[in-house]
């Protein structure tokens, strides 16, 4: 009897070495759908046995939804946040049609979105596009089983898409061009020039005024910080998917998200969609972790490729993404430059071999000797 104690011991005991020594992962997921009860248990179960401590889920708009979900997650012992996007908007009853954002050439986001039809931006100096998001995040923050709201697409268009992207679109991003420049709405340009005196529709080539990108970059900083007060008096957290850098998110989206008032960070490491190595990314979270705002914790966004084999003939960027052979490198930079964790997109592109590499990156440990 004391043998079997003895051995019950250290098997306890390496197990809990080994959750010791494992890092914070999330993963971003879709749904519910169709799905039953009992199938997203069976789901999240399994990504809680794979090493998943958290999930960024998008489920729509409606609170019901993300009660039930979150009631299932929490069960199995996710953490359970709402993945919901911000700026980009579809139809909605609730929206006025000129409350979308309007590019250099005149043309709303919502007749005329920049390279893909989902892309009806809201405008972010429209108080009404404040107020419906308010309410909104305000409505799921709620919600019990709800720990925090993940914000998304909280940004302008791609003013210049990531370079990887720029033969899907048959695009030369060389310059700001107008077609994709936001936003240029009578709101925005007029109280832009009541602060500066700049009228930015007489400039030759509004892509030189410093004053002007800077005035962008706090439109979007003031809508999350204000929507990060509504999160917070319902006693929840606030995180966001952001752009990596954050010099590449000003240059291409007009974020500066080390002025955001959020509880975590969650960049898009893409390193496929810009051409990048997996060494790449650590060297992103270098300078993501030097610039969140109260040194929010950063967690390292991981792009997987979801068919490794057809990679080199694969011509849409959207299907690249790190190699099993690649992760473990991915998330030993971005352990090493700082990172609190990594974050999937998505879980469901992970091919046996990922999880296998996955495994064993996960559990090193990265502390600093």
């Amino acid at each position: 009897m004391n043998r079997f104690l003895l051995v019950m011991a250290m098997v306890l005991s390496l197990t809990a070495c080994t959750e010791k020594n494992k890092i914070p992962v999330y993963a971003w997921v879709g749904g519910p759908g169709e799905a039953s009860d009992q199938e997203l248990t069976e789901q999240f179960s399994d990504l809680k046995e794979k090493g998943v401590d958290g999930l960024m889920y998008n489920g729509g708009h409606d609170p019901k939804t993300y009660k039930r979900v979150g009631k299932l997650a929490k069960e199995v012992g996710l953490e359970f946040n709402t993945w919901i996007p911000t700026m980009v908007q579809g139809k909605n009853p609730k929206l006025k049609k000129e409350w979308y954002a309007i590019n250099g050439k005149g043309e709303s986001a919502f007749d005329k979105p920049a390279y893909v039809p989902h892309y009806t931006f809201l405008c972010p100096s429209k108080e009404g596009t404040y107020n419906f998001l308010a309410e909104l995040y305000e409505n799921v923050a709620d919600i019990e089983e709800v720990d925090g709201i993940h914000l998304d697409y909280i940004r302008f268009p791609d003013v210049i898409l990531a370079r990887g992207l720029w033969d899907k679109y048959g695009l030369v991003m060389d310059r700001e061009y107008p077609q994709f420049d936001y936003c240029y709405c009578d709101d925005c340009t007029s109280a832009f020039k009541a602060k500066t005196g700049i009228d930015i529709k007489e400039v030759e080539d509004p892509s030189q005024v410093a004053e002007w990108k800077q005035f962008r970059y706090d439109l979007i900083t003031s809508i999350v910080n204000r929507l990060a007060d509504v999160v917070h008096s319902k006693g929840k957290k606030i995180n966001a998917a952001v752009f990596p850098g954050p010099s590449i998110a000003k240059k291409i989206v007009r974020q500066d998200w080390g002025q955001w008032n959020l509880d975590a960070i969650y960049p898009m490491n893409y390193n496929d969609f810009y051409l990048e190595g997996p060494e790449w990314v650590g060297e992103m979270v270098n300078e993501e972790v030097a610039t969140a705002k109260n040194d929010a914790p950063v967690y390292s966004g991981l792009f997987i490729c979801p068919n490794p084999e057809k990679k080199g003939s694969e011509k849409d960027p959207e299907n690249h993404g790190l190699l099993p052979e690649e992760i473990g490198e991915a998330i030993q930079g971005s352990m090493e430059n700082g990172a609190a964790g990594i974050c999937l997109f998505t879980p469901g592109r992970m091919t046996e071999a990922h999880w296998k590499a996955f495994e064993e990156a996960i559990h090193k440990d990265y502390s600093v000797k």
